[in-house]
C-alpha cells in the first residue's frame, strides 16, 4: 500500500499583504523597493544638465589649456625633458580635476537625492553583513537563473537597444556637422560637440525616464510580493503585538479579582448598603468632616450584590432596601465617586434613618 503525501501542505503560500510591522522590519534590514533605473535617469539628466550649464566654462578652460600647452611645450624652443613632462602631467591632472570635479560632485549629490526620493532617510549595516549562503555555488546558480536576474538582463538589453537606436538615429543625420569640426577652432569644436552631446543626452534621458517609471512600479510590485506573509505569520505577529489571548484573559481575571478584593475591603467603612433587594447593592460612606457628599465605596449586581450584603452583615453594616435608589446609584455613580446633587435627598433620608436606627450622630447633610 502506497501513501501519497502532498508536500504543498507543508509549504503554506504567502497570500497576505505585509503588515506595517513587517514593512518596518524589512526596512530596518534594508529591504526596500528601489529602482536602479530611477537612479540612472536622475544621474543622466543631472549630468547633462550640469554639462549644459557649464559648457561655456568647459570650453574656456579647454581653450586656455590648449593655448598654454602649445605656447610652453610646442613652441620650438622648449626642450622636452623629464622635468617638463612631469610639470605637464601635473598641470593636465589639475586641469582635468577642475573640469571633472564639478560634474563628479553634482553626480554624487544627484545619486544620493535619487535614493532619498525613493526610500527616504535610511541607514542600515545589515545589507553589508556577510551571508554564507552567497558562498554556496548552488545558491549562486539559482540567483543567476532566477526571475529577478532575467528581468535585469531584459532591462539591460532594452536600455542598450533604446540608447543605441537614439544615438544612431540622431548622429546619422548629423554626420556632415561632425566632419565640419575639422576646420573649426577649438572653441567652436567644443560648442559643436557639446550641442550634439546635449541633444543625444536629452533624448536618452527622456527614454530612460519612461523606463524608470515602469521599473519603479515593477520594483514596488515585486517588493510587496517578496514581503508577503502567510496566514500563520500574520496570526503570530498579532499575538506578539496584542499578547496571547489566554494570557490576556488570565491577566484581566486577576485584575478583576484584585479590584473586587479592594472593593470588599472598603465595605466595613460604609454607613449603609442600599439594595434592590436581590439584584443590586450599593455601599455608601459619609463623613461630614472629610467628605463634601456621600461616597460610593462598593457596588455590584446579582452574585456580587449578594457578596456585598454578606460582607456588610459580617461587619454589622446596616442594609436598607430602596429599589429606585439602589438601581439609580448603581447606574449613575462609579466606585469612589460622590453621590450627585440630584440624589442627595434620597441618600440623606436613608442615612438619617440609619443614624436614628443605630443611635449615631454623624453630622447633617448640607
Amino acid at each position: 500500500m502506497m501513501v501519497r503525501i502532498d508536500l504543498q501542505l507543508f509549504n503554506e503560500e504567502k497570500t497576505e499583504k505585509a503588515t506595517p510591522k513587517k514593512k518596518q522590519d524589512s526596512r530596518k534590514k534594508g529591504q526596500v523597493h528601489q529602482s536602479k533605473e530611477v537612479n540612472s535617469a536622475f544621474l543622466l539628466i543631472g549630468a547633462f544638465s550640469v554639462l549644459g550649464l557649464s559648457s561655456g566654462y568647459i570650453g574656456f578652460m579647454t581653450r586656455n589649456f590648449t593655448i598654454n600647452f602649445f605656447q610652453q611645450y610646442l613652441n620650438g624652443r622648449t626642450m622636452i625633458t623629464f622635468e617638463n613632462a612631469h610639470r605637464f602631467v601635473i598641470m593636465a591632472m589639475l586641469q582635468m580635476l577642475m573640469l571633472v570635479g564639478p560634474l563628479f560632485l553634482a553626480t554624487v549629490i544627484i545619486g544620493f537625492s535619487a535614493s532619498y526620493f525613493q526610500v527616504g532617510p535610511l541607514f542600515t549595516v545589515k545589507t553589508l553583513a556577510i551571508k554564507l549562503s552567497k558562498l554556496n555555488p548552488l545558491e549562486g546558480f539559482k540567483r543567476i537563473f532566477s526571475l529577478k536576474s532575467l528581468v535585469e538582463l531584459f532591462k539591460s538589453f532594452v536600455k542598450i537597444f533604446v540608447i543605441g537606436y537614439i544615438v544612431f538615429h540622431y548622429t546619422s543625420g548629423e554626420i556632415a556637422r561632425v566632419f565640419s569640426t575639422i576646420t573649426m577652432e577649438t572653441s567652436e569644436i567644443v560648442a559643436t560637440i557639446s550641442s550634439l552631446t546635449m541633444n543625444i543626452g536629452i533624448r536618452a534621458s527622456l527614454a530612460l525616464v519612461i523606463l524608470a517609471i515602469i521599473d519603479y512600479y515593477y520594483q514596488k510590485y515585486d517588493h510587496e510580493k517578496q514581503i508577503k506573509m502567510t496566514k500563520k505569520e500574520v496570526k503570530e505577529e498579532r499575538k506578539q503585538i496584542d499578547g496571547n489571548p489566554m494570557i490576556k484573559s488570565k491577566i484581566r481575571e486577576k485584575q478583576r479579582q484584585m479590584s473586587m478584593q479592594r472593593m470588599m475591603e472598603e465595605i466595613p467603612k460604609a454607613d449603609v448598603v442600599i439594595t434592590n433587594p436581590t439584584h443590586f447593592a450599593v455601599a455608601i460612606e459619609y463623613n461630614a468632616e472629610s467628605f463634601e457628599a456621600p461616597r460610593v465605596v462598593a457596588k455590584g449586581q446579582d452574585i456580587i450584590a449578594q457578596n456585598i450584603k454578606k460582607r456588610a452583615n459580617e461587619h454589622n453594616v446596616t442594609i436598607v432596601e430602596n429599589k429606585y435608589l439602589a438601581r439609580t446609584l448603581y447606574k449613575m455613580v462609579n466606585i469612589g465617586e460622590f453621590v450627585p446633587p440630584d440624589l442627595y435627598q434620597g441618600v440623606a433620608e436613608v442615612l438619617a434613618y440609619v443614624y436614628k436606627l443605630n443611635k449615631k450622630t454623624k453630622g447633617g447633610l448640607s
